[in-house]
């Protein structure tokens, strides 16, 4: 069974890419931290849409339950296959440097980067044996351009575009893929406390995204229509940064 792993994927962004790549076909386990409600909403929804796919509940700052659960699922269910990785969970905790704390920096950090990084490496030693495999990474437009307050997310989504393009040198030619796409200013719950009417004027197109555009990107990054695309990150801002 061909399956992706949507780490994150309980509510905004990641719900999007998972009913996206249900409808591509693949069995798909849905990541979340501890919104189990929302989580399994998005489960119901695929699975009333005529997919399939399943929960798995890890936290990505804690290296070790990465180890034990994931590790666990990839040991035991060897009839199932993760041809895609989509590394989409993180957390902002935002703040002027000055004044940020050494917990803020640090589990901004440890989920976003770090919990990338612990989740790949279990992931692809399959895809490399199989000669085949999609990663796409969300970052974001605070990791291209840098926004002030978040010197903690900035940092850790820079991060995870180097990582992918570092990556994506080891492993291309073992039919392996690794790209992001940068979303900006996207309707989520992140987004929720920004000043939208001021913020869009800003914007060429004067809106904000939807998660479905994102995960139309991300769906055509994890096809296999995309193989001779590798180490690109794709922004999705709506003409604000480039």
């Amino acid at each position: 069974m061909k399956c992706a792993l949507v780490t994150g994927g309980s509510r905004g962004i990641g719900r999007a890419i998972c009913y996206k790549l249900a409808g591509m076909g693949y069995h798909i386990i849905v990541n979340y931290k501890g919104n189990e409600a929302a989580a399994n909403e998005t489960l119901d929804k695929i699975k009333a849409t005529g997919g399939t796919g399943e929960l798995l509940r890890f936290d990505l700052s804690n290296k070790e339950e990465i180890a034990t659960i994931l590790g666990g699922w990839i040991e035991t269910n060897t009839e199932k296959f993760i041809e895609v990785l989509i590394n989409n969970g993180g957390i902002k905790d935002d703040g002027l440097l000055m004044w940020m704390k050494d917990e803020q920096w640090d589990s901004v950090i440890r989920t976003s980067l770090d919990g990338t990084f612990f989740v790949t490496r279990l992931v692809i030693n399959s895809m490399l044996t199989k000669k085949y495999g999609r990663i796409v990474n969300v970052v974001s437009l605070s990791g291209l351009k840098g926004l002030p307050g978040q010197t903690n997310y900035s940092a850790a989504k820079a991060g995870v575009i180097g990582f992918t393009k570092a990556l994506a040198q080891e492993v291309g030619r073992r039919g392996v893929t690794v790209n992001a796409v940068a979303p900006g200013f996207i309707k989520t719950d992140m987004t929720e406390g920004l000043n939208e009417k001021e913020l869009q004027s800003m914007i060429p197109v004067k809106r904000f995204g939807l998660p479905e555009e994102v995960a139309h990107a991300v769906g055509f990054l994890a096809s296999p229509e995309a193989s001779y695309i590798t180490a690109e990150v794709l922004s999705i801002n709506g003409g604000l940064y480039s």
